[in-house]
């Protein structure tokens, strides 16, 4: 392994393992204080971490020239731990606005529906288990 990959892997480790942190913490947090049956927390966390996404993404590549280390520890470590959905999230955006509005569209309604019923073949797996 090249001493650039281990940088990276050490970058996304330590981005991943403070954005896993601040995901139980800022969820948390949140539920506590927002008794519901809407998962209030996961939500904050998905649309937080949508908009650091894109401010974040936005800024390293568009308005500073930091190493692209930057990138693996603060989008794919930290925001990718934090919340995933700001990652599918930007997939999407990039298929739209590169001009495939149908890839953007799959995406979402697969990730939707394929996802929804793959967790829920799970559950039923483990009970039959």
């Amino acid at each position: 392994m090249r001493g650039g990959r281990v940088q990276q892997y050490l970058m996304i480790a330590l981005g991943g393992a403070l954005g896993a942190i601040a995901r139980y913490e800022v969820a948390s947090r949140i539920q506590s204080r927002l008794v519901s049956a809407f998962p209030w927390g996961t939500f904050v966390v998905n649309i937080t971490g949508c908009f650091i996404m894109g401010l974040v993404t936005t800024v390293l590549v568009e308005k500073v020239g930091l190493h692209e280390n930057w990138r693996f520890l603060i989008p794919v470590g930290f925001i990718g731990a934090y919340t995933t959905f700001s990652t599918f999230e930007m997939e999407t955006y990039r298929a739209v606005t590169g001009g495939s509005m149908a890839t953007g569209l799959a995406n979402v309604l697969g990730s939707l529906i394929v996802g929804y019923v793959a967790l829920w073949l799970g559950v039923l797996s483990a009970r039959v288990v």
